[in-house]
């Protein structure tokens, strides 16, 4: 019950500060979920940009930015609750299979879950290779990065590389909600830095 709450909350609050954020022109059409497509809210960013900094919070909503991981190659892992299943594999995937090949990236997952369920999940799972954040408080990333999902206030499922300077050299919005991302794309690219 206190999980469903947590959720619905998290929702809320994400809807009422979605309502002024324009939409994403650059992502168009690029992503459905049960066969329509979902209209993306916040800037949009495209590989050849510095990565624009933002503020998140972690379990404890310290805030945290970009720059605390100045000259750090970066792989941002985006999912829309990690109390979904596919969410959840993507997020084991990552602190499973990816993090351990290589240890010299930083690893995060982002979501507009509450810090609190974030936390609950992580040590229900074992998630100790990456640092997740939650985007629950300011909704900066998502609005920087044009993440949003409009009238669902979630993030969209997304890959975002950055190399030790902050350039985006990859990014992949995965076209449907209900999918996972192409991981071999994602490997293929790590192994560039």
């Amino acid at each position: 019950m206190l999980r469903s709450l947590t959720f619905a909350l998290s929702i809320f609050c994400s809807m009422a500060f979605a309502s002024d954020i324009p939409e994403n022109t650059l992502d168009i059409g690029k992503v459905s979920a049960q066969g329509k497509t979902v209209t993306l809210l916040g800037k949009g960013v495209s590989v050849g940009d510095n990565a624009p900094n933002f503020k998140v919070v972690d379990g404890n909503f310290t805030p945290v930015t970009l720059d605390n991981y100045k000259g750090r190659a970066i792989l941002i892992s985006v999912v829309p609750s990690l109390d979904t299943g596919i969410c959840s594999l993507q997020t084991k995937h990552f602190n499973e299979k990816v993090a351990t090949q290589f240890p010299a990236v930083v690893m995060l997952t982002i979501s507009a879950d509450l810090p609190f369920a974030q936390k609950r999940f992580c040590k229900a799972e074992n998630i100790d290779k990456i640092t997740t954040l939650s985007d629950s408080v300011w909704r900066d990333f998502g609005q920087k990065y044009g993440l949003i999902i409009k009238d669902m206030g979630l993030l969209t499922r997304s890959v975002i590389i950055l190399d030790e300077n902050h350039s985006i050299i990859y990014k992949q919005l995965v076209s449907s909600l209900s999918t996972g991302p192409e991981y071999n794309s994602v490997i293929k690219k790590l192994k560039t830095l």
